[in-house]
């Protein structure tokens, strides 16, 4: 979709409040004048970490080992979804948003805390996007009637294999048994929304802002997009990352319920999407996979000893999707309330 721009919608600039989450969050310094650094991220080669040779095997995961304590993020390469599967979700993604009428698009405006599908369009400071969310798993709620649908479902068939194929892995190089966290988490259950949005070039959007600083909850946050450029990921190291995808990969960063679990060995990490450089119109699927949404999360007996006590409250990954007063469909950080003390 390069190259073509986007019909975006408009509306007047809404105000943050506590009907909107993302204020939870401050931006302490102003995002718009920080300098990041183009700078490569981890590439892990998701099939060396299933190989028969057990030389390549082992780097594989001392690979990924050092990817998730030192950064928490890692583009995915050689992965199980095809990368014409990928293209085409993005396309029929792109279709959608441009040929659909407002009115219809209006229908999946949130009404209740029920709600499996939802659409939302913001056009103000801290956001600009337009967007449609909805439960994945355990059971597809895509609308039936978006073209989209059939190349989702494909896509999201993939995922699911490398969703429990990286716990898979991350369960081995954290020192437990292969299905560690995919029992823990109850994965095959797990609630998964994707979050379909539409970021506008940056003559279309009320600030260089796409979409503000936070972090995600679950176990793992998936990303393809038909465009690159536009996240920006702050390192454990304090330094603000331009996050490139390459064509192909998925970006594959750690999930807030990964750090509970582990006590803080792996931790979840600040993000945000600028739109300030856009020349066309961005695509992007971000996928939250979770646990399942009565999984009682809190920190595992394994990570916790006299020298590393508890470091994170214990709550149901449902209790921690609606602690800001929001719905699960919502998605939105509770990292900050489940946290027992500051700098952990």
């Amino acid at each position: 979709m390069a190259g073509r721009e986007a019909a975006v919608l408009v509306q007047e600039p809404i105000t943050p409040s506590d009907s909107n989450p993302h204020h939870l969050i401050p931006n302490t310094n102003p995002l718009e004048s920080i300098v990041a650094v183009d700078e490569e991220i981890p590439i892990i080669d998701y099939a060396k970490l299933f190989s028969d040779d057990l030389d390549e095997r082992s780097t594989a995961l001392q690979h990924l080992s050092k990817a998730c304590e030192e950064y928490g993020f890692f583009n995915l390469v050689n992965h199980p979804v095809p990368d014409n599967v990928i293209e085409c979700t993005l396309k029929k993604i792109a279709d959608h948003f441009r040929e659909t009428e407002a009115e219809e698009k209006q229908k999946y405006l949130k009404k209740s805390s029920q709600d499996t599908v939802v659409f939302g369009l913001n056009s103000y400071a801290c956001e600009n996007r337009e967007f449609a969310k909805m439960v994945v798993h355990p059971e597809n709620h895509c609308p039936p009637d978006h073209c989209y649908r059939e190349a989702l479902e494909e896509y999201m068939k993939g995922m699911e294999e490398v969703k429990l194929g990286l716990a898979r892995a991350i369960s081995k190089i954290l020192g437990q048994e292969e299905t560690y966290i995919e029992d823990v988490f109850d994965l095959k259950r797990g609630f998964d929304v994707a979050s379909l949005n539409v970021y506008p070039p940056c003559f279309n959007s009320k600030s260089f802002m796409g979409l503000p600083t936070h972090t995600d909850p679950g176990f793992c946050v998936s990303l393809v997009q038909d465009v690159n450029g536009g996240l920006r990921i702050l390192t454990h190291q304090g330094k603000w990352i331009s996050v490139s995808i390459p064509p192909s990969a998925i970006l594959i960063q750690l999930g807030d319920h990964l750090e509970v679990l582990t006590n803080g060995k792996f931790k979840s990490h600040l993000h945000y999407v600028m739109v300030a450089k856009n020349k066309v119109q961005r695509i992007s699927l971000a996928t939250l996979h979770g646990p399942s949404l009565d999984t009682f999360v809190s920190p595992a007996p394994e990570f916790v000893d006299e020298h590393r006590p508890p470091a994170y409250r214990a709550m149901t990954y449902r209790q921690a999707l609606e602690t800001n007063g929001n719905d699960p469909i919502d998605m939105t950080t509770a990292l900050e309330h489940l946290r027992l003390c500051e700098g952990v």
